[in-house]
């Protein structure tokens, strides 16, 4: 690890609130030449309107204008940032379909940017984007730096999620025990409590009484709540 990237990982250790540590990664994409930077997290839950969380440095009009116009629903690094963790450089082919949005932006001093998104185990969604008003992202820039914005965008998410995932989504850190986790795992395939008993050799009120734990940990009002909140985060 070189000394940038451990002066950062120090930062992001000792940050203690989601603007001390936005202010560090203000001044790292700094250094590495860019004026703007953003960072959003989508969790999992609710299934139906999932928690969305962004801190960013763009102008406070960019900012009322991104949410009157609801343009997180058309952003095509949002979109891409969804199903891929590849690097995406902004040019006229990404924004192609959306061309007010780009406009809008670029109107605003968003010309040139840079987006990669990260997905962790509990499902957690996070997108760093770098942008300037001026100079193209050219070839040996991105060679030049591209391994460090990488790794910034990895170190960031781990950072913010530190922080942002406990309020947003709490139910990440619940701990099922072994047979709470295997009761929900047939729940979620759709087994009832009787066949659940019979698979595990258990009686029926014990399998509701994992059940219920399981439920009461996870804030669920029934199993199939539980075992689709479970699913989603990674416990089991």
């Amino acid at each position: 690890m070189n000394e940038w990237q451990e002066s950062l990982v120090h930062s992001l250790i000792h940050a203690k609130t989601e603007q001390e540590l936005f202010a560090n990664l203000e001044s790292a994409t700094g250094k590495l030449g860019f004026e703007y930077c953003a960072f959003g997290m989508r969790m999992p839950l609710p299934v139906s309107r999932p928690k969305v969380f962004m801190i960013n440095n763009y102008s406070d009009a960019w900012q009322k204008k991104y949410v009157q116009e609801q343009y997180i629903a058309v952003d095509p690094t949002v979109a891409h940032g969804m199903k891929s963790v590849m690097p995406l450089v902004w040019d006229q082919e990404v924004f192609s379909s959306c061309r007010t949005f780009w406009e809008d932006a670029r109107a605003h001093g968003l010309q040139i940017g840079w987006a990669q998104s990260c997905h962790d185990a509990r499902g957690v969604a996070g997108l760093l984007t770098l942008a300037r008003s001026h100079d193209n992202l050219s070839y040996s820039e991105l060679q030049a730096h591209s391994l460090q914005m990488s790794w910034l965008a990895q170190a960031v998410h781990e950072g913010m999620s530190r922080l942002v995932v406990p309020k947003l989504m709490p139910e990440a850190a619940v701990d099922l025990s072994l047979r709470e986790m295997e009761v929900l795992r047939w729940t979620a395939d759709g087994k009832t409590s009787a066949d659940v008993s019979e698979i595990m050799h258990i009686s029926e009120r014990t399998v509701n009484f994992h059940l219920n734990n399981a439920m009461n940990k996870l804030g669920s009002c029934n199993k199939t709540a539980a075992a689709i909140k479970a699913t989603v985060l990674g416990l089991i």
